[in-house]
């Protein structure tokens, strides 16, 4: 029976609600949307767009949300008007459309927060997309699911206009808090919808107190949480999935006064250069079910997860069942460690510092990690970049409002928070190496285990962190950086650079901030 789209304003009458995951890996083939590799997972294109399109989010400016918004360059203001005549361009596509996907899910699995979400889409490999990426509701829950809190228009394969008023690009995603709504035009990429519905979440849940945070988590048998904090590429999914400890999730949280919840039903894993050896519990949660986003494969439909012809940023979801250490419902109690993930490819960083609450808010405001500035020959020097809270591109409050947030839970329930490095060591990129994933495995079992309670600590005389002198599993040359550079000037001088970056990127959050959090920059 198809579903009625009427109240939208769409009169498509073929359409599938929550279609079973054989009928959307059918109507994939069928319409040539993607193709079966050999793990039995779903791989798709998304087109021109291989990533997200963060310069083409708008934010609708109204006059009940305008002043709860960190207005710039991550929420650019749109006019109700423009969002409107997208909204409407959304609507015309999708009405020429034969058939059309509705995905009614959750976000966040704690019912006291939890928001009801409906994605309508012309793709199914989008809607087998959130499927996987929402919390699934029973056929009980979907029977009374009524009105959505949020609605997604997913019509990415059609254009916005560049000429409207207040469009840059022919890609636009916006976002409109009063009509709780989105409207994605000029962009297939599926993380879109995802990260849309997060953006979402970081609006709504700090007006209610609860900290909303871009980061994994995971329990131990003690029923002690971590949370990993972390920019993409620095191992927050590799790490929180753990062998020995049960998932809570990869990506997106809250934090309330019950404790930690999951908002999401499954995992968006980068997987780029993916192996079964190194990152055996991902590698098998890509089966059928699973939607492989360009990555490349021959003949034979095996994927060379080490083939980057179409982009770096391969992707992979999976429902968070797939994980198989993982704890369902996805909730856990407050977490005793809160673990601030950086890939430092300046090499200058220790693999692990313990942090002051005062460098925890520091750090998490800064957000910092580094990439590798390009490809060409001869260029090494990495390029910093700061995200606030580690997720800025998604973040709708001032970092401030999110950094009391968890200031206020560390101070109450007592949690530890660490720093760790999982990128360069005895030199930047293009000259030391990067640090190992078994030595990272190491400290953050240490850490779990309580063994780094009790070592002693050297202050960093820049970055004022306290760095273990001994850490079981891993070398005691490795903890102190400076000690792996061969040239120490060259050290110092790297360190005392870094430290500039951080200090000039803090001034934009010196108002505000307190004496003793502005005191917990690096020191020149």
């Amino acid at each position: 029976m198809s579903f009625d789209l009427s109240a939208y304003g769409i009169s498509v009458k073929n359409v599938l609600r929550n279609a079973a995951v054989p009928v959307l890996y059918e109507q994939a083939i069928l319409r040539q949307e993607g193709q079966i590799v050999s793990s039995g997972a779903l791989a798709t294109l998304s087109g021109e767009k291989t990533g997200r399109s963060p310069k083409d989010k708008r934010v609708v400016d109204h006059p009940d949300s305008s002043d709860n918004i960190w207005w710039g360059d991550i929420n650019i203001p749109l006019g109700e008007q423009t969002y409107e005549i997208n909204r409407q361009r959304a609507l015309d596509y999708l009405n020429t459309r034969d058939q059309l996907y509705v995905v009614d899910g959750f976000a966040g699995w704690d019912e006291d927060y939890r928001q009801k979400i409906r994605i309508i889409c012309a793709n199914s490999y989008h809607a087998l997309f959130m499927h996987n990426m929402l919390i699934r509701p029973t056929q009980e829950q979907l029977a009374d699911f009524g009105t959505p809190d949020y609605v997604i228009f997913n019509a990415g394969a059609f254009p916005a206009n560049p000429k409207t008023k207040e469009m840059k690009s022919n890609t636009s995603v916006n976002v409109n808090f009063e009509a709780q709504e989105m409207v994605i035009l000029g962009t297939q990429y599926a993380g879109e919808m995802k990260k849309g519905v997060f953006t979402i979440m970081n609006y709504l849940m700090p007006k209610q107190g609860v900290l909303s945070m871009h980061c994994s988590a995971n329990e131990g048998e003690n029923k002690d949480i971590s949370i990993f904090f972390g920019l993409s590429g620095t191992g927050k999914t590799t790490l929180s999935a753990d062998p020995r400890r049960d998932l809570i999730g990869d990506d997106e949280h809250c934090w309330t006064d019950k404790g930690v919840f999951n908002i999401e039903g499954g995992c968006y894993a980068k997987a780029i250069d993916l192996s079964a050896e190194k990152e055996p519990e991902i590698y098998q949660a890509i089966r059928y079910g699973s939607v492989l986003e360009n990555v490349v494969y021959g003949d034979d439909r095996i994927v060379d997860f080490y083939d980057t012809t179409i982009t770096e940023n391969t992707r992979a979801s999976y429902p968070v069942e797939y994980i198989p250490n993982n704890k369902i419902p996805c909730v856990g109690g407050h977490p005793k460690n809160v673990i601030l993930l950086t890939c430092d490819a300046f090499g200058v960083l220790p693999p692990v510092s313990l942090l002051s609450p005062e460098q925890a808010m520091y750090h998490f405001i800064s957000g910092y990690t580094a990439k590798v500035a390009g490809t060409e020959v001869g260029v090494t020097e990495p390029e910093a970049t700061f995200s606030a809270c580690f997720g800025a591109a998604f973040m709708v409050w001032h970092p401030a409002k999110y950094a009391e947030l968890l200031a206020e839970r560390i101070e109450k329930h007592g949690s530890k928070a660490w720093l760790i490095n999982t990128g360069w060591t005895g030199g930047p990129y293009g000259t030391g190496e990067r640090m190992s994933l078994k030595y990272t495995r190491a400290i953050i079992d240490a850490m779990h285990a309580g063994e780094l309670d009790q070592v002693a600590t050297e202050e960093d005389p820049i970055f004022g962190l306290k760095i273990p002198t001994a850490c079981p599993g891993v070398p005691s040359e490795l903890l102190n950086p400076r000690n792996t550079w061969t040239d120490k000037n060259a050290f110092d001088e790297k360190a005392k650079h870094l430290a500039g970056l951080f200090r000039e990127n803090f001034t934009k959050f010196e108002e505000g901030a307190s004496d003793a959090i502005k005191n917990a920059a690096p020191r020149i």
